[in-house]
């Protein structure tokens, strides 16, 4: 904003004024920035979905290990450690900018080895569901792991903040042309500072809807929604 203060002074200063379509303005700025917080948004939106998916799942999987009547106390105790390992090892990376997922992927085949390693008290028709359901797991988890280290291409983000630093090199000489008052000059400075607080404002609002896990901004997704024993 003290960009737009310092080129509005200048402009009248040295009386630098020109009559531009502000339609270029829209196309070069607004239309980009709108269509990264609409993509924020939707990305916002599935990722809701897959971390909904992947906590019923993990529910799905701890009912189907509860209710065989083969297994011992200990081994439903064991499994249930294990799907609780994998939902606080899979919401714990996605709270953290840099992960590795070699560790949840070590634990996620815990599931399968348990599973396999018995086939005298887990019959093949149960396997059989679970193995299905441990697809869904992987899908789920993949899915918002994707959306979480693949965001808005970063030169697309950088044209946005650009062309904002830009922009009171284009608007401000326009709108003293367009505005012909006697002494408007404090209407002129209010205009420049209003639209450019929007502009900033609305790239703010993409940039902390661009990373939903960390639980910084106002909208961002509550983890703690997503545990099993919530």
């Amino acid at each position: 904003m003290a960009i737009g203060l310092v080129v509005t002074f200048f402009c009248f200063e040295l009386n630098i004024e020109y009559n531009l379509d502000l339609t270029f303005l829209s196309i070069a700025i607004i239309f980009p920035l709108v269509f990264t917080i609409r993509s924020s948004f939707r990305r916002r939106e599935k990722a809701l979905e897959h971390l909904s998916e992947f906590r019923s799942v993990l529910k799905t999987l701890q009912y189907f290990f509860m209710s065989s009547d083969k297994l011992t106390i200990e081994e439903k105790a064991e499994i249930e450690n294990i799907l609780f390992e994998v939902n606080t090892k899979s919401l714990k990376h996605l709270e953290n900018e840099f992960y590795d997922v070699h560790e949840l992927d070590q634990t996620l085949h815990k599931v399968i080895e348990f599973t396999i390693s018995r086939p005298e008290t887990i019959p093949r028709n149960l396997r059989d569901k679970i193995f299905r359901f441990m697809k869904d797991l992987h899908e789920s988890i993949e899915n918002a792991y994707a959306i979480h280290a693949h965001r808005t291409p970063i030169s697309l983000k950088a044209y946005c903040e650009l062309f904002i630093y830009a922009f009171p090199l284009i608007y401000v000489p326009t709108i003293i042309f367009s505005i012909h008052i006697s002494h408007s000059q404090f209407i002129i400075y209010g205009l420049v500072l209003l639209t450019q607080f929007i502009l900033i404002s609305l790239y703010n609002i993409q940039n902390q809807l661009e990373y939903p896990f960390d639980d910084v901004g106002l909208d961002d997704i509550k983890l703690g929604s997503f545990k099993m024993d919530r």
